[in-house]
């Protein structure tokens, strides 16, 4: 018990440090002691109007790829899990090549395909790059819903004559949406937080990881850390209200009891 405690303490102490310089007045832009307390920062999170417009620039590119990485995951995984085709072992050691390999390599790599193809580095081949990587993340983690999931719950709304259609709105995609929600989480965080991928790749685009690093050489303004205040706090609720929500599931699936085995139709 003690020492899962430090281990949380040593995890959370880097975001209780950001926490707390967001309410620091620094005494020049290359100091990070703490100085006086302010709520200037938290009350002008856009005084340094480049940065909110990399911030912003984050999270569309975050948003686009997210809903595409997605959106192709789901249908991969569902495919990977429900059928069985030729190629499907070969696609499934693909999916983590993405994962396994260095991003370095992987934005030298679409750094060069987008030269080589003439497609000019900027917004667009921004979110082609973060798609790429995001859908690994996403077939992975819906996979792994998809398997644990009671196939019989199906084979039983199918005996009480529901078509496919209906057996997926009402019993498939509720069982399925917390595996995609979460994969979702942690596309847009992969996509906000890249940077590597993103630098060789942007052009002159400035997203909001490269406005952090570029800053960091003349003086991180007390914004930045507000701003990782505020996204770490809404990644706690979201997450917060999605276990919630599973709890609550749960406790209704043991109140309902165990499913019968399902009979098969003639």
């Amino acid at each position: 018990m003690i020492v899962a405690l430090l281990v949380l303490g040593y995890l959370a102490l880097p975001i209780l440090v950001v926490a707390g310089l967001s309410f620091n007045r620094p005494s020049s832009r290359l100091s990070y002691d703490f100085n006086e307390f302010t709520l200037d920062n938290w009350r002008q999170p856009c005084a340094t109007s480049d940065m909110c417009d990399a911030v912003v620039r984050s999270v569309q590119i975050g948003f686009i790829a997210t809903v595409v990485a997605t959106v192709l995951g789901t249908l991969m995984a569902f495919a990977l899990v429900r059928h069985r085709f030729r190629g499907r072992s070969g696609i499934n050691v693909l999916i983590f090549l993405p994962m396994a390999t260095p991003e370095l390599v992987m934005g030298t790599s679409l750094l060069a395909l987008f030269v080589s193809a003439g497609v000019p580095q900027g917004f667009w081949t921004i979110v082609i790059a973060h798609v790429m990587f995001c859908v690994s993340f996403v077939v992975v983690t819906v996979k792994a819903r998809l398997a644990g999931m009671d196939r019989r719950l199906e084979e039983a709304a199918m005996d009480l004559y529901a078509n496919e259609w209906q057996t997926f709105r009402r019993i498939t995609l509720p069982l399925v949406l917390p595996g995609i929600v979460a994969a979702a989480l942690l596309a847009f965080s992969l996509s906000f937080d890249d940077f590597i991928i993103t630098n060789f790749n942007a052009g002159t685009t400035v997203t909001f990881p490269m406005y952090v690093w570029g800053a960091a050489q003349r003086g991180i303004p007390p914004q930045v850390n507000v701003i990782g205040t505020a996204m770490f706090a809404i990644a706690l609720l979201l997450v917060g209200l999605s276990s919630l929500r599973g709890r609550r599931a749960r406790r209704a699936a043991l109140l309902a009891g165990p499913v019968p085995q399902a009979r098969r139709s003639s």
